[in-house]
């Protein structure tokens, strides 16, 4: 401080502030705000009417079943992917890594339709899975593959830098106490991935519980069957009933919240744990 001016360590900290409170009230909370008004417009009988039928709930476990399953099998393929990336010179190695952001690049619907041609009964891969007794498509498992493509380059991004930064002193100190790679890999690598794991995990999961575009095009959209929350808020849109489908939302909100919540709260731990 000189001459009685403060001067602050970040400058154009209030306007960056004020930006970003700006984006999130306007792209985060008011749309939110607005989804809940619309949900409270209903009483708690006529809410739990809407939001709690049979089909709603067989829309529900669908969604976060498919999203929990895709989720943890791109934190297996995802982390398996940035370990390759990172610790191997291979030919191709710039195109295997600008592929991991194809499914963000592309859009959802069309991943939907290439995956249903694929592993329809005479597609590429269903003529070989259909006699297998396997149906990827218009089916449950087509859905969870669909969530798996979609949420893959979030574990990717998320671990391939923590990767990148891991000091490999410590891994050759493990080795030189005797530690076997296995050892190595669980007390010294597997610790620090867990965190990044996690979030990787977490937004992989929020992605499929959004997910409408591919998934509308490779499950055959049945109820009970393969309906899920999003296709019957649309539904529910598509009826002009505006409350009932924005309780639906609030619900799938509800859920996505506590479920990121855990995930987060977990991530805190496994850092101080590895701290």
């Amino acid at each position: 401080m000189s001459g009685g001016v403060s001067r602050r360590a970040l400058p154009g900290f209030g306007l960056g502030l004020g930006y970003a409170v700006a984006y999130l009230g306007l792209l985060v909370l008011i749309p939110l705000a607005a989804c809940l008004v619309k949900a409270a417009s209903l009483g708690p009988s006529e809410f739990l009417a809407a939001a709690w039928t049979p089909r709603a709930r067989a829309a529900y476990a669908l969604t976060f079943g498919a999203s929990l399953i895709a989720a943890a099998v791109n934190v297996v393929l995802g982390t398996v992917v940035a370990w390759t990336l990172v610790r191997y010179e291979f030919p191709g190695k710039r195109l295997v890594d600008a592929l991991v952001d194809v499914p963000l690049a592309l859009p959802t619907a069309v991943a939907g339709l290439v995956y249903a041609a694929l592993y329809v009964k005479t597609g590429w891969l269903g003529q070989f899975l259909d006699p297998l007794g396997i149906q990827a498509a218009y089916s449950r498992l087509g859905i969870v593959l669909v969530l798996v493509f979609t949420g893959f380059p979030f574990v990717v991004r998320t671990v391939q830098p923590v990767l990148a930064d891991l000091d490999a002193e410590a891994e050759e100190a493990a080795a030189v106490l005797g530690a076997s790679r296995w050892q190595s890999f669980r007390r010294v690598i597997l610790p620090t991935l867990i965190p990044p794991a996690l979030t990787g995990f977490a937004l992989a999961f929020a992605r499929g519980l959004g997910e409408y575009g591919s998934v509308v095009f490779i499950s055959s959209n049945k109820i009970f069957e393969t309906e899920v929350a999003p296709m019957l808020v649309l539904a529910r849109l598509e009826e002009y009933s505006y409350a009932e489908a924005a309780a639906i939302a609030t619900v799938l909100l509800g859920f996505s919240f506590v479920m990121l919540a855990a995930v987060n709260s977990l991530e805190r731990r496994s850092r101080r744990h590895g701290g």
